[in-house]
């Protein structure tokens, strides 16, 4: 049977996950997962994460699951989601915090006022709230197969302060704007992780995750 994992750490919103999971895809085996043994163990992982980088990173060193979610990035599908997307990378400016280092590139904080239109004077423009939160547009910038049956452009829910900066431009398939133009999607190999959250993004969230499902990279 496909088994998905969801890695629980302490520090995602593993439920709503795992219900739009079972909604996408009730053929599998989908699983809320604490031990590194449930994640060896299973087809593919999904790495899920929202609060505050320095106490995400610890409550994953803590839970004894680091070394697993690291061994699923390098053998199984794999798909991170908010935190867990930007975990993948090698640093956080959120409290100068030191990740996973699977992908080289920092993750930076919205930098300043964000504003609705750039290279307009600050007196005619919109100010934009961090964190960004709500319904925004995915610009598709390469094609991949969990973008199947999703249009361009299409509208995913966001909640965060942080983004990630790939290193490689060339792992991006996705982007957002926001005041500034954000990666929010990225690709490579086994891998792909998004910055917005599938589960709260109606039928193309569910349609996302189903083609993670039977996504043999």
């Amino acid at each position: 049977m496909n088994t998905i994992a969801i890695v629980d750490y302490g520090m995602g919103n593993f439920h709503s996950v795992a219900r739009a999971l079972r909604a996408a895809a009730p053929e599998a085996d989908i699983k809320i997962c604490s031990t590194a043994q449930e994640l060896d163990q299973a087809s593919r992982v999904v790495f899920p994460g929202q609060g505050a980088m320095p106490d995400c990173m610890r409550t994953l060193n803590e839970s004894g699951l680091r070394e697993a979610v690291v061994r699923a990035a390098r053998n199984k599908p794999l798909l991170g989601v908010c935190v867990g997307e930007q975990m993948l990378f090698s640093h956080s400016e959120e409290g100068n915090t030191p990740c996973l280092d699977i992908f080289p590139g920092k993750v930076r904080r919205f930098d300043g006022p964000q504003y609705a239109a750039a290279g307009q004077a600050a007196a005619s423009q919109e100010l934009l709230k961090v964190p960004h939160m709500g319904w925004n547009h995915v610009s598709q910038t390469r094609p991949h197969v969990l973008w199947d049956g999703i249009a361009d452009n299409t509208f995913f829910y966001f909640v965060h302060s942080y983004y990630a900066e790939p290193a490689d431009h060339a792992l991006a398939v996705g982007e957002t704007h926001y005041g500034v133009s954000f990666t929010c999607a990225i690709a490579a190999a086994n891998i792909f992780a998004v910055q917005f959250h599938p589960e709260k993004s109606a039928d193309d969230g569910l349609r996302l995750y189903r083609n993670f499902v039977t996504w043999n990279p």
